[in-house]
């Protein structure tokens, strides 16, 4: 008996359904800033904070570990298109600026690494 009643409906659903030509959905994901960050994004707005802290901290300690992480953090952000480009290219920069920091102090030191003790 439950299932009588049920083929009725069934068979009465895809001719009710909407066509995919004629759906609301991609007028929906084309919507303007409304709609909550999808993940990616969010993704890439924190790769270029992360980058923006590690190129600042590199400039202090590890910058021949931390200067590289910094530069590839913003140049993917930057790529894959984030909101926070400002952060992003500071990150690049002080990513930058910490290998060259460590090339300078090591050339005036001529050793690999540096310190500054006196």
């Amino acid at each position: 008996m439950g299932l009588s009643t049920l083929t009725p409906k069934s068979k009465a659903t895809p001719s009710s359904d909407v066509s995919p030509a004629t759906s609301p959905a991609p007028s929906s994901a084309s919507a303007p800033s409304s709609e909550p960050v999808p993940t990616g994004r969010r993704d890439t707005d924190g790769m270029a904070v992360a980058s923006f802290v590690l190129g600042l901290l590199g400039l202090l300690v590890l910058n021949i570990f931390l200067g590289p992480i910094a530069i590839v953090l913003a140049s993917i952000a930057l790529l894959r298109g984030t909101r926070r480009k400002g952060r992003a290219a500071l990150g690049l920069g002080l990513g930058v600026a910490d290998l060259v920091v460590l090339a300078v102090l090591m050339s005036m030191d001529n050793t690999v690494s540096w310190g500054l003790a006196g």
